[in-house]
């Protein structure tokens, strides 16, 4: 009897403490919330850039953002330029892992992923850790940098 007693003790107190665990702050919700959001967001600025919707992308870029890529940086007018004339065609990102560190008003985004692209009219697939850097003003997420960082193998696990 006294083993029973003492297992549904341990029992019920291993669901307390797990409960416990489990308690998420608002805080907490908040950013998951954010991560998500920001997640989304950039999934979507990809397709953007496959359809060359520049008009889409204007309105997220902000006007002191800055572009690395393998050849060169520059900003926001001319990575606007670059996928409006094709000079660079994002076709496919083919996401492998993604994740998101929110501080303050500051989403940084990391993407593993192959690249399908047309450069200088050679279609080519580079494996990128993708950094993107959003900041949160009046309410909307503006994308401040996008940076291009080669790898040596493909993100596919």
């Amino acid at each position: 009897m006294k083993v029973l007693i003492m297992s549904i003790i341990a029992v019920a107190g291993l669901q307390y403490s797990l409960a416990q665990e489990k308690k998420i702050s608002t805080n907490e919700i908040h950013y998951k919330v954010a991560e998500q959001e920001i997640i989304q967001l950039s999934k979507q600025k990809w397709q953007w850039m496959a359809d060359k919707n520049v008009d889409s992308l204007a309105l997220l870029f902000h006007n002191k953002s800055v572009y690395v890529h393998m050849g060169g940086s520059w900003g926001k007018n001319q990575e606007i330029n670059v996928i409006k004339s094709g000079g660079i065609h994002y076709k496919k990102a083919d996401i492998h892992e993604v994740s998101v560190n929110i501080i303050d008003n500051t989403a940084i985004i990391l993407t593993k992923m192959d690249l399908l692209a047309v450069v200088g009219g050679n279609e080519v697939i580079n494996p990128f850790i993708v950094t993107e850097v959003y900041v949160k003003q009046g309410g909307s997420w503006k994308l401040g940098s996008l940076s291009f960082t080669k790898t040596m193998t493909s993100g596919k696990k």
